[in-house]
């Protein structure tokens, strides 16, 4: 057996203790892991420092820097997530529907765990508890395998959750870390059959892309973000600007922050220059009427179809909303889009035609989030649009079994 397939298979074996774990016993594992994490936020700052120091000397992006940062404020938000997951109810062993055959068979239809998830992402650390917290409330064992940028913050904060869930009962390969960040680890993954039941991709189109491509345990894909806000004709242009901002300034480096703006024409002259003076750190990169409006590089094609993760964002005047629709549907990667309207109509219209997995009237794509939706946290925003699509709450990394309850019941 290779390095993955032994660790797979101590997941594989944990998940089994993990799946009949009771509600409260999972509960109690999550809040001791959120006090562990703060208590021991110090150690993990450190590790993480490490990590960016390295990030660094490699000439990382600034947005790529902001991903990987773990400071008190972020570490408090993963600790309250831990808890919002932990105060969510249990889905396994839920019975979703249940109904009787006239030869008196009662089926029903229960929530059981996937068994154990795998997850292959990037540089973003507070993935790793996030992850974790989510796969254990659901009964699943998970194997987590970072990026190399991360590998000091990960290994820290999964140190941290395995020992405290081994003292609450469970067995701590519940939890497993790949500390093998080389390529041939998550190739290994991907053909883990039998052994990882789900594979989870979370970071760029080209890891995504590679695990989709390669893969022969089966894949949920999360999809990048190329989310486009659509101003409308006769939009309120001051709210415009406060969601224009929002979406692309809150946190450039995540997948659902703005990437372009689409204007109608008729208010191109007026909203433009009020982007510009307000978002004053951001590279624009527009079409040629928008060249003839504000200051700013001139765009390719491939601009209207990239994730740039950082302060830069592309802007095309459309005709209106015929136009705008048609460039969401063509460039978008389905993962979140939104316009800003007071037309009643043309919002509808545009919940109904734009083919994403969020779809905004008149607010911030920053809020496809698990935690913005109630959901606790996510494990993932899913772009594909079989079995899970939107933010992965606890609901989505469960499977179901039928139950049947008889009494001698025999075919003939």
């Amino acid at each position: 057996m290779n390095s993955i397939e032994i660790l797979a298979a101590r997941a594989k074996k944990a998940s089994r203790v993990l799946s009949n774990a009771g509600s409260e016993t999972k509960k109690n594992a999550l809040g001791l892991i959120s006090s562990a994490l703060w208590e021991q936020r110090e150690k993990i700052i450190e590790a993480n420092l490490k990590d960016i120091e390295a990030g660094i000397q490699n000439n990382m992006r600034q947005g790529l820097i902001d991903r990987l940062k773990l400071d008190e404020k972020r570490i408090r938000s993963a600790c309250d997530g831990v808890i919002s997951i932990a105060g969510n109810s249990d889905p396994i062993g839920k019975v979703d529907s249940m109904w009787t055959l006239p030869n008196g068979l009662r089926i029903g239809k229960r929530r059981v765990p996937l068994g154990v998830v795998g997850i292959i992402y990037e540089a973003r650390p507070n993935v790793t508890a996030d992850a974790a917290a989510l796969c254990l409330m659901t009964g699943n064992a998970c194997v987590l395998r970072g990026g190399k940028e991360a590998i000091n913050s990960n290994i820290a904060i999964s140190d941290i959750m395995r020992d405290v869930i081994a003292k609450a009962g469970l067995p701590a390969d519940c939890i497993t870390l790949v500390t093998d960040t080389t390529r041939e680890s998550s190739m290994q993954m991907m053909k883990a059959n039998g052994l990882i039941d789900v594979l989870i991709p979370r970071g760029s189109a080209g890891l995504i892309s590679a695990v989709v491509e390669n893969a022969t345990v089966p894949v949920i894909e999360t999809g990048i973000g190329i989310c486009h806000t659509y101003v409308d004709e006769g939009a309120d242009l001051n709210t415009a600007l406060d969601i224009v901002e929002n979406a692309k300034c809150s946190r450039p480096s995540v997948c659902n922050a703005l990437e372009v703006l689409l204007v109608a024409e008729s208010e191109a002259a007026e909203f433009l220059p009020m982007v510009r003076d307000r978002l004053k750190s951001v590279e624009f990169r527009g079409c040629e009427k928008t060249l003839k409006i504000i200051d700013c590089v001139e765009a390719s094609g491939e601009d209207f179809r990239t994730e740039f993760l950082d302060y830069i964002m592309a802007i095309k005047i459309v005709s209106g909303i015929d136009e705008a629709i048609e460039e969401i549907n063509i460039n978008g990667s389905g993962h979140s889009e939104a316009i800003v309207t007071n037309s009643y109509q043309r919002s509808e219209r545009f919940l109904a035609e734009v083919d994403a997995a969020a779809v905004f009237v008149n607010a911030s794509t920053r809020f496809t989030d698990g935690g913005e939706f109630g959901f606790g946290g996510e494990i993932g925003i899913s772009t594909q649009k079989f079995h899970a699509r939107g933010p992965m709450g606890l609901s989505e990394l469960t499977s179901y079994k039928y139950i049947i309850y008889g009494s001698g019941q025999i075919r003939v």
